[in-house]
């Protein structure tokens, strides 16, 4: 079955394994043999999922990958809470990219070949921002993300925001603090949407079989939605991410108003990132666990879109 970009996949299960398994029997993988992968996962800090990626999740997804028969795989990753390379390792993802045959790049750590400057020019980004040469040079990009609030601005962090840990703080060479133009500006939200317009990505797994609803992206309230979900498009798994934290009740920011006139949702669709509505999204529930919940969402969605 080749799905649409439009199409978000839901399935209601605690076994990851057969979960993502389910989830990505619906796309069509052969036209990832032989092509290099980009992984971004969500490992902004050392805290435990829904933080952070949970390892189990990154094994199924790396192991499905490397059944595609690609030619090579590179998770890179910038932490905004503290230093990456310490992140990853109490992670453990040294240890499992060892045993998987992968390749971990600390952006941090990158020199100034490692990075794409993009042009402030019709973007709130106000000197514009450098982007990670692994996901534009890729053949394929991947990007696994959880369902949490965050209370530092962004107000949830999802897809979209996940794109933030592949954006340079400092670049070698160039002295300016690229995050301080981000977490001290009011459009902050707004510039979180415009990184998804400058890389592409092909394959969105959003873990939410646990959930933050309020505070984030490091601690909070956790809900147990019991949940995995997978998209090609980021707005589309994000709207769906949104309408999940509705049905549980949430921060202020996150509940009130339109889905698709929030900040991240509003802006990243009129830069044509992916749906611009939430009547372009087709949710398909892929077990009979996932019918209620799927019935909720597309309520929610039909209702508050």
């Amino acid at each position: 079955m080749k799905s649409r970009g439009k199409e978000v996949f839901l399935i209601k299960t605690e076994d990851r394994d057969f979960g993502i398994k389910s989830l990505l029997n619906q796309f069509d993988l052969k036209n990832y043999s032989g092509k290099r992968v980009a992984l971004k996962a969500n490992f902004n800090s050392a805290h435990p999922f829904p933080a952070s990626t949970h390892l189990d999740t990154l094994n199924v997804l790396v192991k499905i990958l490397k059944n595609a028969k690609i030619s090579d795989l590179t998770l890179a990753e910038r932490s905004g809470m503290g230093n990456t390379r310490e992140v990853l390792e109490q992670m453990g993802i040294f240890n499992l990219s060892k045993k998987m045959n992968f390749k971990v790049v600390v952006l941090d750590e990158e020199d100034e070949k490692g990075w794409v400057k993009i042009d402030g020019n019709e973007i709130h980004w106000p000197r514009g921002f450098f982007i990670s040469k692994v996901f534009l040079d890729a053949d394929k990009v991947v990007q696994t993300c959880c369902l949490k609030t965050h209370r530092f601005g962004g107000h949830f962090t999802l897809s979209l925001k996940n794109s933030v840990g592949l954006v340079a703080n400092n670049v070698p060479g160039v002295s300016y603090d690229y995050m301080g133009d981000l977490h001290e500006s009011p459009h902050q939200r707004v510039m979180i949407a415009e990184i998804n317009k400058f890389y592409n990505v092909d394959l969105v797994i959003m873990d939410a079989i646990k959930a933050f609803v309020n505070k984030g992206p490091e601690l909070g309230d956790i809900v147990e939605p019991n949940l995995l979900l997978a998209s090609k498009d980021r707005i589309a798994i994000d709207a769906v991410g949104i309408a999940i934290l509705r049905s549980y009740g949430s921060t202020m920011e996150v509940m009130n108003g339109r889905i698709f006139k929030l900040d991240q949702i509003h802006r990243a669709a009129e830069l044509g990132v992916g749906v611009k509505s939430a009547a372009d999204i087709k949710l398909t529930p892929l077990n009979d666990e996932s019918h209620n919940i799927t019935n909720e969402i597309k309520h929610i969605l039909k209702k508050q879109g």
